[in-house]
């Protein structure tokens, strides 16, 4: 999907309804988490909205703005004023994969990824990618699409992926690591006067074949057909995972023996 959300940088603001308001979604959930980060990730941060998000509420920290596609860390770095630029206070751009990040292990304080990591065919490097970066302590605060999404067009005989669902994706991040997995999940509804509306977006977006996958035009006319309108429009639900976890100290060494901590004050007599 590189080649298409390379292609899609340009259009991607003018289409990412869903991504600014489940981002806006996400950074509120960190109203309740006690985080005062030195460092900071966007994880396949887009256009950039959610590292300017983390930016304003932690102005102190350093934002590191992560992506595979340079077109859209071209467009981070134009949207970052000359003002910020040369006060040293945008976004360190960095041209990536969320399964091998080039930074040090430990270096992070939050990493962050906003409706990335289910276009990946397997999460879990990923999981333990972000899990090597992160000091100890650190969160990883996410979300991804569910297996619900879309469901009315499935209905239809569209092909639509088979996300995993948050049972999975928290047994994932026990594997990879982390603790005390904390999963939500809600439906968001968008609604569209035609599928040629709908599929624009997409297209702007850069998900349309990984969303849709490739069906001819008889076979789209056929699902559309049986897309069921209600009160006029045609409904897309998209089901959303919300996640947070912590990186907690490690329970054994790398040889398997575990790791026994004694305070010695109440071993006083």
């Amino acid at each position: 999907m590189r080649q298409d959300f390379a292609a899609a940088a340009a259009s991607y603001d003018s289409a990412a309804v869903l991504a600014r308001e489940v981002g806006q979604r996400l950074a509120e959930r960190l109203d309740c988490v006690k985080l005062a980060p030195r460092r900071f990730a966007d994880i396949g941060c887009a256009t950039g909205d959610g590292v300017r998000e983390l930016q304003r509420r932690y102005p102190d920290a350093l934002p590191l703005a992560v992506d595979f596609v340079l077109p859209m860390l071209a467009a981070v770095q134009e949207r970052s004023g000359w003002w910020e630029r040369m006060r040293g206070r945008a976004p360190r751009c960095i041209n990536a994969d969320a399964r091998a990040l080039p930074l040090a292990a430990n270096s992070l304080d939050l990493a962050w990824s906003n409706l990335m990591l289910h276009w990946l065919p397997d999460p879990q490097p990923a999981f333990a990618e972000l899990h090597r970066v992160l000091i100890e302590g650190g969160l990883l605060q996410f979300c991804m699409l569910g297996p619900d999404t879309l469901k009315e067009l499935r209905a239809a005989g569209g092909p639509t992926p088979a996300f995993l669902d948050m049972h999975d994706i928290g047994d994932m991040l026990m594997a990879a690591g982390f603790g005390d997995p904390v999963m939500e999940m809600e439906m968001l509804t968008l609604t569209y006067p035609s599928p040629r509306a709908f599929l624009a977006d997409q297209r702007h977006l850069g998900v349309r074949d990984g969303l849709l996958g490739r069906l001819d035009w008889r076979q789209w006319r056929q699902v559309f057909a049986g897309w069921e309108r209600i009160d006029g429009l045609l409904p897309a639900r998209f089901e959303i995972i919300y996640g947070h976890a912590w990186k907690m100290a490690p329970r054994t060494v790398p040889d398997g023996r575990a790791i026994m901590k004694f305070d010695r004050a109440k071993m006083r007599p």
